[in-house]
Formats: C-alpha cells, sequence, structure tokens
C-alpha cells in the first residue's frame, strides 16, 4: 500500500523537526512495516515549467521546429522540437541538460544533454508524456503530442514536481503487514496512527447529514448476514470530465490511475477513509430499486472487463428489478458502468462482509482494491464517512450537481468491542510497570474509552477496530506496548537453572513413529489444518454434534476441529490420487474434543486435545493393501521401542468395511487404536474413484514406550527349524485371529500366507495359508516328530475352529 505523506498531512499537522525517514521508522516500530520512502520530486530533477515564446521552421528537417523557450532563466533558450502540438505562448514541460528521460518511448532512462539536431544547436528537451512519467495525467494516443499544460498557474521556471503536486514523500507499506488493520487501508487511519504517536491532534471528518427534499431510493437487503449495511445516492446532471489536478496526482500518489471525474471520486474516497464505494450509471439501472441478495444458480453477469462469470448461489449480488448489476464488493457489471455519456449515477457506499467477499472473490480469482478492504471487515459506521466526504467532492468537482434520491438502510451495526484486564496482567506481562494515567491516556490515544476501578482497566474499543482485530486482552495489551515502544522495555535475560536433561520418552515415541515409518515403511509424511472440511466427517460417518466448532472459522465448510485424523487423510488421499496410483501416508498430531483443558493457572482453557497417529495405504488391491497395513502396525512395537499389542475384532470404525477392520488393544484389553479397509461408502463420499485404501490409526498417548534402552535377547536356536505350509479348509466366519489363538503356543512361529476362495472351494468356505515353524530345543526333529507334531496342530485346530487340512 502506498501512502502519500502530504495527503496525510490533511489531517494532520506534523512537527517540521520530523524528517520522513523518521516518520518512517516510528510507523515502523509501532505500526506497520514500511518498506520504502520515495521522494516523488526526485525523478523531476531538472525537469521544469517552459513557455514557448517563438516557433520557427527547421532549416534542414520538416517535421521539426526551432522554439525559444523561457525557463526562468536570464534569456530564452533554443530547443528544436518535434512535437506536433505546438505554439507560441504555450506552458510546457522542458527537461534540462542533467535531467533524465524517457527517450522517445525508450525502455531506459537517457540523460539530457545540450546537442546538435540536424545542425541546429538544442538546449534540453520539451517533452511528452510518456517521457517524463506524467502518462497517467495527461494521456496522449499520439506519441508527437507534447505535454501542453495549459492555463495551469505556474511560473517558468518552476519545478514540474512543485506544479503538479509530485513534490510528496510517499511511505510503501508491506501489506501482510496491516492485515488485521482493517482502520489503516486509507489515509485517515494512517494520520490517526500518527496523531497517536506522536500525541498530535487528528483534524475531524466532515459529519454526514442527508441533503434535505430527497426522495426515497429503494433499498432491499436479502442477506443481511452478508451485508450489514446499504446506502445509495442518486446523483444527476453531471458529465464526464477529467478530475482536477490535485485530485489526480493523489490518485497517482496513492497507487492507483486516474480515469475520470466520476470514477476517480469513489476512488479517492477509498484511498481517503479506507471505504469502498462505486458509481453505477442511473440511465441502466433498470427500475428505482437496488436489491442486494445471493445469485441465483442460472444467473451470468458481465463485468467491466468483458469476462462473463457463471454466478453461484453463494455470491453476494448488487441488482436492479431485472437482475444482477454488479459482483458486490469486488467488480462493478459492463452494464451500467461510467461511459462518456453518463451524466446521472447512483452511488453505492456500503458494508460486506468480509467472508461473504473473501469466498466470491477466491472463487472467480478477483482480488481488487474493494474487495482487498472488505475482506479486512470494515466497521459499518465508516458509510457516513463515504457518504459525507463523497457529497463534498461531487459538490466540489460538479457544482451543477443535483442531489434527487437517497436510502440508507443498516441493520446490523457495528458495536464497541469491550475488553477488561486487571493492572497485575499488564504489570506482569509487559515486564514493566506504567503509571495507571499512562495506560489510560495511551489507549485514549487510540481512540479506546477506559475507566480503572478496583485494579481492572474497563475498555471499550473503536468501532474502527471491532470488527476482530480487539477482541482479548492481549489485544489491549499490544496496543499498549507498542505505542509505549518495545524500545522502551528494559531487556532482561529469563533466570536459567541449569540442570541435567530431561529423558522425555514420550518425545522419543513419537521420533521414532515418525523415523520408522518414513524410512523403514515407505510412507509421505503429511500436514494437514486441524479444522476439516466438513464434507470429509460426513464421509468417515463421524458424528460432528460432538466436534468442537469454531467461532470464526477460514470458511463456512471449515468450522469443525478434528476429532479424528483419518478425515485429512481421506482428503490427502483424493488430492494425490490425481497423480499416484499407490502411495503410503501418515500423520502425527492432535485431535480435539469437547471439554475444557487448563494449560496453565491463569484463567485460561482450550479444548481437550491428544496425539495420534495415523496412516493410509492406497493402490487397487484392497485385500494385500490391508494386510500392507496390519504388517506396518506390527512392526511398530520392534522398531519404535514400546509394549506390543494385540488385534481383535471388538467395534467397529464409523469408517472402516463391515468385516475387515481390526481393533488394537493394550495389555489392559482397552482400545488403543484400529485397522481397517475403508468403506465404499465412505471412499464414495470422499470422491476416491478406482482405488482402495486401508487405514489405521492409533492414540499415541496410549502407546506405552519402553523406559529402558536395555534389551533382552534370546539364543538362536542350535537346532534347525522345520517350515511347514498347511492350506486350511475354514468356514466364512472363521478368522485369522482364532487359529492363531488355537495354536500359538504348539510351534515355535505361527504366520499367515494367503486367503483363497475359488471354484474349487466349496460354497460357505475359504482356504486359508499358514506357516508354521516347529524344532526342539535338545535335538533335530525326526520326521516322525514332524508328522506327529502337525497332526496334533491339525487335531486342536478342528476341535477348537472346525478348520480341516484341505484336500489337493
Amino acid at each position: 500500500m502506498k501512502v502519500s505523506l502530504n495527503w496525510v498531512k490533511k489531517y494532520i499537522d506534523i512537527p517540521a523537526e520530523l524528517t520522513n525517514s523518521q516518520i518512517a521508522y516510528d510507523l515502523t516500530m509501532r505500526t506497520v512495516e514500511v518498506e520504502d520512502v520515495v521522494d516523488t520530486a526526485e525523478k523531476f530533477h531538472d525537469i521544469v515549467v517552459g513557455k514557448i515564446t517563438a516557433v520557427n521552421a527547421h532549416p534542414n528537417a520538416d517535421k521539426l521546429r526551432i522554439c525559444m523557450v523561457d525557463i526562468g532563466e536570464s534569456e530564452d533558450v533554443q530547443i528544436v522540437c518535434g512535437g506536433s502540438n505546438l505554439y507560441e505562448g504555450e506552458k510546457v514541460v522542458v527537461s534540462k541538460p542533467g535531467a533524465e528521460v524517457y527517450w522517445h518511448g525508450e525502455s531506459e532512462l537517457m540523460k539530457i544533454k545540450e546537442t546538435k539536431m540536424r545542425g541546429v544547436a538544442s538546449y534540453g528537451m520539451i517533452c511528452g508524456a510518456e517521457e517524463v512519467y506524467l502518462e497517467d495525467l495527461y494521456p496522449a494516443d499520439d506519441p508527437t503530442v507534447i505535454v501542453d499544460l495549459g492555463d495551469i498557474d505556474a511560473t517558468p521556471g518552476q519545478n514540474i514536481a512543485d506544479v503538479i503536486g509530485m513534490n510528496d514523500t510517499v511511505l510503501e507499506i508491506d501489506n501482510k503487514s496491516l492485515t488485521n488493520r482493517p482502520d489503516l487501508w486509507g489515509h485517515y487511519g494512517i494520520a490517526r496512527e500518527l496523531a497517536a504517536i506522536y500525541k498530535l491532534p487528528l483534524k475531524p471528518l466532515d459529519e454526514f447529514v442527508v441533503p434535505e427534499g430527497l426522495r426515497e431510493y429503494e433499498v432491499e437487503i436479502d442477506c443481511t448476514e452478508k451485508c450489514y449495511r446499504y446506502a445509495c445516492l442518486e446523483i444527476r446532471n453531471l458529465s464526464v470530465k477529467d478530475s482536477p489536478l490535485w485530485m489526480k496526482t493523489a490518485i497517482i500518489n496513492g497507487g492507483m490511475r486516474p480515469i475520470n471525474a466520476i470514477v476517480d471520486i469513489t476512488n479517492y474516497i477509498m484511498l481517503s477513509v479506507g471505504q469502498p464505494t462505486h458509481a453505477f450509471d442511473r440511465t441502466h439501472v433498470t427500475g428505482e430499486k437496488i436489491v442486494v441478495r445471493n445469485a441465483k444458480s442460472d444467473e451470468k453477469l458481465e463485468l467491466l472487463d468483458g469476462e462473463n462469470i457463471e454466478l453461484t448461489h453463494e455470491d453476494l449480488v448488487i441488482c436492479d428489478i431485472e437482475g444482477p448489476i454488479a459482483l458486490a464488493g469486488i467488480r462493478g457489471g459492463k452494464k451500467d458502468s461510467i461511459l462518456d455519456d453518463t451524466v446521472d449515477v447512483v452511488l453505492e457506499v456500503a458494508n460486506f462482509t468480509a467472508g461473504a467477499i473473501r469466498n466470491t472473490g477466491k472463487r472467480f480469482d478477483e482480488k481488487t482494491d474493494a474487495s482487498i478492504r472488505y475482506e479486512k471487515g470494515i466497521d459499518t459506521q465508516r458509510v457516513d464517512q463515504g457518504l459525507a466526504l463523497g457529497i463534498k467532492l461531487f459538490k466540489e468537482i460538479f457544482p451543477e450537481a443535483e442531489f434527487t434520491a437517497f436510502k440508507d438502510v443498516n441493520p446490523i451495526e457495528t458495536k464497541r468491542a469491550e475488553v477488561d484486564l486487571t493492572k497485575d496482567f499488564l504489570d506482569t506481562r509487559l515486564g514493566k510497570v506504567l503509571d495507571d494515567n499512562e495506560i489510560s491516556d495511551t489507549l485514549g490515544r487510540l481512540g479506546f474509552d477506559v475507566e480503572f476501578k478496583n485494579g481492572v482497566f474497563h475498555t471499550v474499543a473503536p468501532t474502527w477496530r471491532s470488527t476482530g482485530d480487539i477482541s482479548m486482552r492481549d489485544d489491549v495489551l499490544g496496543e499498549i506496548a507498542r505505542l509505549v515502544g518495545y524500545e522502551n522495555f528494559e531487556a532482561k535475560p529469563l533466570p536459567v537453572n541449569f540442570e541435567n536433561a530431561v529423558h522425555q520418552i514420550e518425545m522419543d515415541l513419537n521420533r521414532h513413529l515418525r523415523e520408522h515409518l518414513a524410512f523403514r515403511c515407505g510412507f509421505n509424511e503429511i500436514f494437514t489444518y486441524p479444522w476439516i472440511d466438513e464434507k470429509y466427517i460426513k464421509a468417515a460417518k463421524i458424528d460432528m454434534a460432538k466436534g468442537v466448532r469454531l467461532a470464526t472459522p477460514p470458511a463456512p465448510e471449515l468450522a469443525t476441529l478434528r476429532q479424528s485424523l483419518v478425515p485429512g487423510a481421506l482428503e490427502a488421499v483424493v488430492k494425490n490420487l490425481r497423480y499416484y496410483d499407490e502411495f503410503k501416508i501418515f500423520e502425527v498430531a492432535e485431535v480435539f474434543e469437547k471439554g475444557e483443558f487448563h494449560p496453565s493457572s491463569e484463567d485460561e482453557t482450550l479444548p481437550i486435545h491428544k496425539l495420534m497417529l495415523t496412516g493410509a495405504v492406497v493402490g487397487k488391491d484392497a485385500k494385500s493393501l490391508f494386510f500392507d497395513a496390519k504388517g506396518v502396525v506390527e512392526s511398530l512395537p520392534r522398531y519404535c521401542h514400546m509394549n506390543g499389542y494385540q488385534f481383535k475384532q471388538v467395534e467397529k470404525p464409523s469408517w472402516a468395511d463391515s468385516e475387515v477392520y481390526l481393533n488394537i488393544l493394550n495389555d489392559d484389553k482397552e482400545i488403543v487404536g484400529s485397522l481397517g479397509l475403508v468403506s465404499v461408502a465412505t471412499l464414495s463420499d470422499a470422491g476416491v474413484k478406482k482405488a482402495s485404501a486401508a487405514v489405521f490409526e492409533l492414540d499415541v498417548k496410549k502407546l506405552v514406550p519402553f523406559t529402558s534402552r536395555t534389551n533382552e535377547f534370546e539364543h538362536l536356536p542350535q537346532f534347525p527349524l522345520v517350515e511347514e505350509d498347511l492350506s486350511l479348509l475354514a468356514d466364512e466366519d472363521v478368522k485369522w485371529e482364532d487359529i492363531y489363538e488355537a495354536i500359538k503356543y504348539m510351534a515355535k512361529e505361527v504366520s499367515f500366507i494367503e486367503e483363497y476362495r475359488g471354484s474349487q472351494i466349496p460354497e460357505g468356505k475359504k482356504s486359508i495359508m499358514i506357516r508354521i515353524k516347529l524344532g526342539n530345543d535338545d535335538s533335530t526333529m525326526t520326521a516322525k516328530q514332524i508328522e506327529k507334531k502337525t497332526k496334533n496342530i491339525l487335531n486342536v485346530l478342528a476341535k477348537k475352529t472346525g478348520v480341516t487340512l484341505r484336500e489337493e
């Protein structure tokens, strides 16, 4: 954002001893980051007003003229010029030797020197607008046209910057540093801030008074949750003409380009008080009624730049009786735009909510000077400032203007934010004891009302700081600290007691989990926001009513904090499937539940939160995905130095397949996590197509890390183990877990190989292949012992699970 100090000085009298660099420094230290200080007059060095006293033909060139020019020196100087509009008595812009200009539209600056042009001496250059940075003030289609200053009140030899108002200092402010300060997006806001910093009186703005004798213009607001106030003023008997020089210069120094007087007035209002306004051509506004509403899904709108957009029900539009004429707070429509024949206008001064403008702007990739300001949140009272300034400017620039109709609908007024904070809180947090009167005076300079009673400051913020900027005691604390000056607080090192480092096994576990999944298992770690798109919460069949809701969400669909990491994983799966057919992802992050958690002894509360781990294995083969995920979960205890767990079907996760899932239980039979194939319904609702996914989720806080790195080892077997693969025939309801539990103590190892169904398997049955390892501690097993052991295992399986050996 660009801030003209000449403009700011209309509202405050800045002491002469304050240099521009000091102002920039103080603003940076106390309010916003000033990136650059630009002297707008510097580029006009040795560029002055000249008056042509004679124009003669060039003896050696038909298109050149020899001009005698008064530039305020003892004698007129001779300048050779090829301008097509030269005449005696014309006031022109002259670049003297030493000035730097763009020579006939070239891209690089050239320093003017005394020279000869086709054999005739020339002292300097009579300039066109593009050659001396004036193309916005004096636009010309013909490059041979030189700047005609007309009847401007200027003396030959006077620096052109002083004449046209370019003797200014412009502060270039980093927009990011004032994102949370909607009151600073206008020159009056900056002036108010400087008045507070330097304890200067601030000149009040004109109060808005409705002109007498106006008929009522009909205005209807159908969605007051998106439009808090809408005022419109009908103005007739205008004309499209250039703005006065002072206004054009101000707009240029404010970072915009002058268009015509009507449009420039709307931009001047915005740059001055931070209130966007818009003018409609009254002739093309059908009827005498303005409606502010959500668009209909089949409506279209042609914007000012000719782009046709298809509207949705979420878009806020301004309509006449026929339909939309503007995209509210963002861009006007072409139908009612200001054209050369415009004589009557309807001036809109409105307050649209930040969320409504941000969402529509994002949908259409539209970001304008108006929408940027609305997105920050503007108080409704600023409409009065815009109206008052607008009426004043139209009267000044169009003396013949007639104000004929008006309407102001203000369903929701910005209420002043109230915050209480104790003197003890301020002293503790500031690290410096400030006098009660100093605190009250500091806040008073910023527009706060302050009452101190019984050790408590009751503060009431001004409306321009009450749209979300000031909402808690830390905000008020920050206001006091920055205005007092951070440099005025003594830097005191914190007392540090050096003690032995504490071994935090929980942190070790967190690190081990991440490293194992990333390095050994080939997973990619993801990071998601704590607020989740409701689409994925619903897809995971999680009850949103149990979730923590945000009071001011970043978007309407992002109002719920995650209760589980699975919805975020589903969203990541959808996004990654655009690029990959198979992948593995994981995340370790906190989830939130309703309830109160007190992080400190102070009166502060947070929702209950816990650390969770989730992972997703994505691909085509659903069956193998589940076993891959299970293998990963089984490997965690060994490689992450923690207690083991067991798998059992106890309670189906809401997002899992009705059959293919397992719960993860600790030694106390408490569920610490779940593992499962994501159900077809969940995948479909999330938007996953032509892929399957297996997901696991564990409560990291319920995993028990080892307290010591001491490992216990078993001797390797002295005698060889024998592997036997057994193909078993089992009923459909028999689970691998049942088989494992039945025979796990009868063999050295028992592991699952595969599960099979097909034409060779009887209906209602399935084939399960397992691998057993047999061995003796004191001798090598004989064939007879192997056969007997295998037979015993099969007998136990038949008795406990009904499983038999499959006949080939």
